[in-house]
C-alpha cells in the first residue's frame, strides 16, 4: 500500500484526494482540510508533442547544426592540415570505407558534429527549455512535475540523445510508438517534450 492512501476504521480505502481517516482529528478539522485540498488550483494539462512535430523540430535544428559543425571542420582541417582524401565520387561506400580505416579527417568531422549538436542542445535547453526549432514549431521541454527541466536534466537529456543516435536512431523512432510520446532520452532524463 502506498503512502498516499490510508485505510479507515471500516476497513474501506481512502482515495488521495479525501482527508484521510485520523482517530486524533475532528470531524470539522476533517472538513478544513478536505476544503483546502479543494481549493488547489487545478493541476496544469499539457499535450504531448507528437512524432512528426518533433521530427521537424529536430529537422529545423539540423538546419543550423550541420552547416556550424561543417565550418568548424573545415577552420580545423585548415589549422591542421588534416583533410579528408581526395575523391571523383563521394558516394556511400566512400564514407563507410573512411569510417572502417579510421581516417583522421572523417573521424574529426563526426567528433565535430557530435560536439556541436550536443553543446546546442545543451545550452539552449538550459536557457530556452527548447531548441530553436522546438521553438519554431510550438514546443518546449518540461520535467515530471511541468517545471523547466534543470541542468543535471539537461545534461542527461544531451547525453541521452548521443544514446538515441548510437541506436541507428531507434531512441527518436520510440516517440512514434510511445504512448506518452517520449522518446530513450526522455525516459532517460525523466523529461516530456509538450505543446506550448
Amino acid at each position: 500500500m502506498s503512502a498516499a492512501t490510508t485505510i479507515d476504521s471500516d476497513d474501506n480505502l481512502l482515495s488521495a484526494g479525501r482527508a484521510p481517516y485520523n482517530a486524533r482529528m475532528s470531524l470539522d478539522e476533517s472538513a478544513a482540510a478536505s476544503s483546502r485540498r479543494s481549493q488547489r488550483a487545478p493541476a496544469p494539462r499539457f499535450y504531448a508533442g507528437g512524432f512528426w512535430r518533433r521530427a521537424g523540430a529536430s529537422l529545423a535544428d539540423l538546419a543550423v547544426i550541420i552547416p556550424v559543425a561543417l565550418l568548424l571542420s573545415w577552420t580545423s582541417g585548415q589549422l591542421t592540415g588534416v583533410h579528408l582524401p581526395d575523391s571523383r565520387r563521394y558516394g556511400l561506400d566512400f564514407w563507410l570505407d573512411l569510417f572502417l580505416a579510421g581516417d583522421p579527417a572523417f573521424i574529426g568531422i563526426i567528433v565535430l558534429l557530435l560536439a556541436t549538436a550536443a553543446v546546442y542542445a545543451l545550452v539552449f535547453q538550459v536557457t530556452w527549455s527548447a531548441t530553436p526549432g522546438m521553438r519554431v514549431v510550438g514546443l518546449h521541454i518540461i520535467d515530471l512535475y511541468g517545471d523547466a527541466p534543470t541542468v543535471a536534466r539537461a545534461v542527461v537529456r544531451t547525453a541521452g540523445y548521443l544514446a538515441s543516435a548510437a541506436t541507428l536512431g531507434l531512441g527518436f523512432l520510440w516517440i512514434g510508438f510511445d504512448g506518452e510520446r517520449r522518446g530513450l532520452h526522455d525516459w532517460l532524463s525523466g523529461t516530456h517534450v509538450v505543446r506550448a
